[in-house]
């Protein structure tokens, strides 16, 4: 196992700058998630800790070692790819082993290490198969096996489950998280897919534009967004926003969202007259059975099951909200709902940021 920095960290390919002055530190046996949109830099960030990209500036250390210099297998690092990279016309017990027989390794090592990966990933039965007389949940099982039995210092995971059904996927990250559990090495995963992010990652860093929006625990990211960027990144079905002025009604402050609607806000950097942007989360909105001052029109309904999603236009906004599946809701009806104040989230207009007095750490 072994920590990673990164220190001032840039990346340009030609003209266009990629990645902006990124400083991270990960500590010895964290899994971190690296998450963002297509195109936010995160995969090249992967891509330089392993040597398989050349930074533009910056340093790149592991387990306190300068490594810029280094080439990928120096580096002492295990890269698990979104396309598995099988050899097709190998076994995998063969595949498992390779870089352990490129190495010099004896057979019997080489064995036993292959035999206790197997057995890791439930695959000891398979070991005389080929990749084509296996499922894709098998093949990438056999490339993270191929990760595990050389030891590596780090764990580099880049979209490993982007090629999996749905079912698969939910399989595999608790595999992931089980194998993580066991091993306890250093692991870097990247995922545009937030849920994964969430259920996996002990701290999630959140990139967008090649730049570090906020960084925290999965519930702190959830709980105290930095900015309606995270915001509306962190959380599934995504957060509500409404843009509003604040009044004052009694002690507290209120969001007026027009048409008599109206929404408690939590201590925040604010004040009457002021034009925020208020976000909720669908799963927060609860249907109150009185007249309440937040209220909607329900344009649209999606069961799921145990829960059902609707669309509803609240004050000219188009909101989804999340209720239990068994609520009897129809196509028009007008709804009342109430809302903790402590859940809504309070974020500046124009810079975006949020003006709740107590947050997640942003960078």
């Amino acid at each position: 196992m072994a920590s990673v920095e990164l220190k001032d960290l840039k990346k340009s390919f030609g003209v266009v700058d990629v990645i902006h002055d990124i400083n991270l530190s990960i500590e010895d046996g964290e899994f971190v998630a690296l998450v963002g949109p297509s195109g936010c830099g995160k995969s090249t960030i992967l891509r330089i800790i392993a040597g398989l990209e050349h930074p533009t500036s910056g340093e790149i250390r592991i387990d306190n070692m300068l490594v810029n210099a280094l080439n990928p297998r120096e580096r002492n690092v295990a890269m698990v790819f979104q396309n598995y990279a099988l050899y097709p016309h190998m076994t995998v017990a063969e595949n498992i082993g390779f870089n352990l027989r490129l190495s010099g390794m004896s057979k019997p090592e080489i064995a036993r290490r292959t035999e206790e990966a197997a057995r890791m990933l439930d695959l000891i039965n398979l070991l005389d198969r080929r990749p084509a007389h296996l499922s894709g949940g098998q093949r990438q099982r056999v490339a993270m096996g191929r990760a595990i039995v050389r030891d590596p210092a780090t764990f580099l995971f880049d979209e490993p489950l982007s090629n999996l059904d749905a079912k698969l996927r939910v399989q595999m990250r608790t595999e992931i998280k089980a194998l993580h559990g066991k091993v306890k090495t250093t692991s870097i995963y990247v995922t545009h897919d937030q849920i994964e992010a969430m259920t996996l990652a002990d701290r999630i860093i959140v990139l967008n534009q090649g730049r570090i929006e906020q960084q925290g625990s999965p519930l702190e990211l959830y709980r105290r967004p930095a900015n309606t960027f995270v915001a509306g990144f962190i959380g599934s079905p995504a957060m509500n926003f409404f843009e509003t002025h604040i009044e004052a009604a009694g002690d507290r402050l209120v969001g007026k969202l027009g048409e008599g609607i109206a929404v408690a806000l939590p201590q925040c950097q604010a004040s009457a007259g002021d034009q925020v942007v208020i976000g909720v989360r669908p799963e927060h909105f609860q249907i109150s059975r009185e007249r309440t001052a937040l209220f909607g029109n329900v344009t649209l309904i999606e069961p799921t099951g145990a829960q059902t999603h609707l669309v509803v236009d609240i004050g000219g906004t188009s909101a989804t909200v999340v209720v239990d599946g068994e609520e009897q809701v129809s196509t028009g009806q007008t709804l009342h709902f109430r809302v903790d104040p402590d859940l809504v989230q309070v974020f500046d207009r124009k810079s975006g940021k949020s003006r709740r007095e107590t947050g997640a750490e942003s960078t």
